[in-house]
């Protein structure tokens, strides 16, 4: 049987500050861990986030082979515990919890993960925290800016495009989210597509800087319709064949089509989120300044913020993006929602299971393609 579960102090139980909590990220190709407290004016401190990205034992597959990244994680886990203590000038024994991802993602990092934070939640006598890890990226405003609820959030990611009403830990709405393509996952392939390296999102960005994006004429999906869900897959195949008709490309021609589907996914985003806002204003008028938060990987896309500051500011709204250190996986955002779940008194048992498949809003229906994924995962 598991052991009890040490009680819980609220902050103020290290040294007159809050209590250090150790996150552990390993969902995908980023093995990650930090050192996160609660600061005696009650704004969230990261003493360290240690991050290593795993771009290199990935990159001749074009996209991450889980069993390389499981390996990886493996490997390296214990050693970025180690940096992320001596980063925050701490040892385990100045932590009092371990918060773990447990879904969603690959089932083999995740394992490395959790095992890794249970045995040491278990060596050392301390709670342990399952997060999940999409309520990792929502939290993030809140992290980084203190955000207060409610709030919006767009999630973006290699494996998810929805956008969330926040009304506070532990309660998500679902307002709406992809029926096919994930907008990170549109970013890599297309990448694929046009022969640029892994990881695709950033170096379609990067070529998209030097090129023409008025050149191609590419569909923004969705545009206009009030449900508030994506599509991508109509995008990247309208690329597709753009691509393929004016074969062979010169490196000009990749550059204008990156720019080209940059500015339809930044235009589609923009055209969804304008209405996600008017909703939001509608659900809570007596708010003064709603926020819209963006997290995930495509949130540090700097075309896609410029698009989301306009319509923010348009709308009398606050975009809270994150650095961009927080915005792809990282430590500190898990070791965060591990601190707020536990200054909520929830805590988890050693036997928690790892999840593949971990929805924020586990009352939506799941839609069709990757839209099921991001309802379920």
């Amino acid at each position: 049987m598991p052991p009890t579960e040490p009680p819980f102090s609220p902050p103020g139980a290290l040294a007159g500050q809050g209590r250090l909590v150790l996150g552990i990220e390993t969902s995908c190709d980023e093995t990650a861990a930090a050192i996160v407290r609660r600061s005696a004016d009650g704004r969230a401190e990261i003493l360290s986030n240690t991050v290593l990205s795993q771009i290199e034992e990935h990159q001749a597959f074009g996209g991450v082979v889980p069993e390389i990244a499981a390996r990886a994680h493996v490997e390296a886990l214990d050693g970025i515990i180690r940096a992320a203590l001596a980063d925050a000038k701490v040892t385990l024994s100045d932590v009092g919890a371990v918060a773990a991802t447990v879904g969603p993602g690959l089932v083999g990092g995740l394992l490395v993960g959790a095992m890794t934070g249970k045995a040491i939640a278990s060596a050392r006598g301390l709670p342990f925290v399952a997060v999940n890890h999409l309520e990792g990226h929502a939290l993030s405003p809140r992290l980084s800016d203190a955000v207060t609820y409610p709030y919006l959030l767009l999630l973006v990611s290699g494996g998810h495009s929805q956008i969330l009403l926040v009304r506070g830990l532990g309660d998500y709405e679902r307002w709406g989210t992809t029926i096919d393509d994930a907008l990170g996952e549109a970013f890599d392939k297309t990448a694929k597509l046009l022969e640029l390296p892994h990881p695709g999102g950033p170096n379609v960005e990067k070529m998209a800087a030097a090129g023409d994006a008025k050149r191609f004429s590419l569909p923004r999906p969705m545009k206009g319709e009030e449900r508030l869900d994506f599509s991508f897959s109509g995008l990247k195949t309208a690329l597709r064949l753009v691509a393929e008709a004016h074969a062979p490309l010169s490196d000009q021609d990749v550059a204008d089509l990156c720019a080209a589907f940059q500015l339809a996914a930044a235009e589609t985003v923009a055209d969804r989120i304008r209405r996600a806002l008017k909703r939001f204003r509608a659900v809570f008028p007596d708010l003064d300044e709603p926020v819209l938060g963006v997290a995930g990987g495509v949130g540090a896309n700097l075309a896609i913020r410029a698009a989301l500051t306009a319509e923010c500011e348009a709308a009398g709204a606050r975009l809270v993006a994150p650095p961009l250190d927080l915005c792809s996986d990282n430590g500190a955002m898990i070791a965060y929602a591990g601190l707020e779940r536990l200054e909520a008194g929830l805590t988890d048992p050693r036997d928690v299971a790892v999840r593949s498949r971990w929805p924020l809003d586990e009352k939506s229906a799941p839609l069709v393609g990757h839209g099921r994924r991001g309802a379920k995962a």
